[in-house]
């Protein structure tokens, strides 16, 4: 696979940005809050997660925002998103068919990281973004990745990719190299998975819908 020619990005903003996200859905998302959280508790901090999440998209300059969603949406969706549904499947053929339905520049991000701004993201946001970049990457700390960008979407980068590992991003990132892409690097940033993961990214955003649901679900059940 080789690297796709530069082209020149649209003058109305340079990029789309997609959320993949599940529904908020007691027992099926965050589970591994789970204990000591409840799984209504977990759902509740997983809805927080994702409206923080989609609250700094639509603060970004983006060209479309569109939220790739298992599930159907709730009062978590804030105004100004697309709700496309994902295809079946394992995680990298979700990913590739979420970028493959996004002909142009495009950013993704998981649900995982309420503590993303559009600051962090200008990098991949600007007008310039991808005059000297075929892809941006941003590495969770688990060593996963929490955001993925490029310039000329195809799926064949992620399909087959490991997912839900240790090695997921290094894996992602050599497949990006491979393909001779040029990539930037966006900062890295910790996905919540376990309660550790949720007390230190809202101390990182403490005054997100994420932090202080979860204040008030400590308060209440005095932990």
């Amino acid at each position: 696979m080789t690297r796709p020619a530069h082209r020149t990005p649209p003058p109305h903003g340079p990029t789309a940005v997609l959320v993949i996200a599940k529904e908020p859905v007691p027992g099926r998302v965050k589970t591994r809050l789970t204990p000591p959280y409840t799984p209504a508790e977990a759902a509740r901090l997983a809805a927080a997660a994702l409206h923080d999440t989609l609250l700094a998209v639509r603060a970004m300059p983006a060209r479309r925002r569109t939220v790739v969603l298992a599930g159907r949406p709730g009062d978590w969706l804030p105004d100004g998103f697309e709700v496309r549904p994902q295809c079946a499947g394992g995680l990298d053929e979700r990913l590739a068919a979420a970028f493959a339905a996004s002909p142009g520049p495009t950013l993704l991000l998981g649900m995982d990281t309420p503590q993303v701004t559009a600051e962090i993201l200008v990098p991949a946001l600007e007008l310039t973004a991808w005059q000297h970049h075929d892809a941006w990457f941003g590495p969770a700390e688990d060593g996963g990745f929490w955001a993925l960008g490029l310039a000329d979407p195809d799926p064949r980068l992620l399909r087959g990719v490991p997912m839900s590992t240790a090695g997921t991003g290094a894996a992602q990132r050599a497949r990006l190299t491979a393909a001779g892409l040029r990539i930037g690097d966006l900062p890295v940033l910790r996905d919540v998975d376990t309660a550790a993961d949720a007390h230190r990214v809202a101390a990182q955003a403490p005054t997100g819908r994420f932090a202080t649901t979860l204040a008030r679900l400590t308060a209440v059940r005095g932990r």
